[in-house]
């Protein structure tokens, strides 16, 4: 038996994977913080290779959560544009080439009801800013998809 997923709001959309975020992260972060004490404390080659290591699984670590964002928000941009093409009116469908990724992103959670009429605003307005743009949705529209 699966449980439905609990509405989606500006307040509670944001992913957070403990495992990713607090587990991995914290493990990497205190390898970190111990290798840097190494380093100050008994300096050597191998405690600055530690060191150098440990900065290094750091990168990786948010360069993978980088990639794997930046290819969702690409995909996001396609869904959306596709989206405001079959929703938009034909006068109205010259703004979607007007509007920013960052734009696309936050519009994906108004309702198909919504979305044209905030597209709208977001372009005459000149809204950047995604928060700014989410607030704004009255009508939401979950992705449980996201990464």
């Amino acid at each position: 038996m699966t449980t439905a997923a609990p509405a989606q709001n500006y307040g509670n959309h944001r992913k957070v994977i403990s495992g990713f975020h607090g587990v991995a992260f914290g493990i990497l972060a205190i390898n970190f913080f111990y290798s840097l004490y190494a380093v100050v404390t008994v300096f050597s080659v191998a405690s600055v290779i530690a060191l150098l290591l440990a900065f290094g699984l750091i990168m990786v670590m948010s360069s993978a959560r980088r990639f794997a964002l930046g290819a969702q928000d690409r995909v996001i941009c396609l869904e959306e544009r596709l989206r405001l093409q079959a929703l938009l009116p034909p006068e109205q469908k010259d703004t979607i080439d007007k509007l920013t990724t960052a734009q696309l992103i936050a519009l994906r959670f108004a309702s198909d009801g919504e979305v044209g009429a905030l597209a709208a605003t977001v372009i005459s307005e000149g809204i950047e800013n995604r928060d700014e743009i989410k607030k704004r949705v009255t009508n939401w529209r979950p992705d449980h998809q996201r990464l």
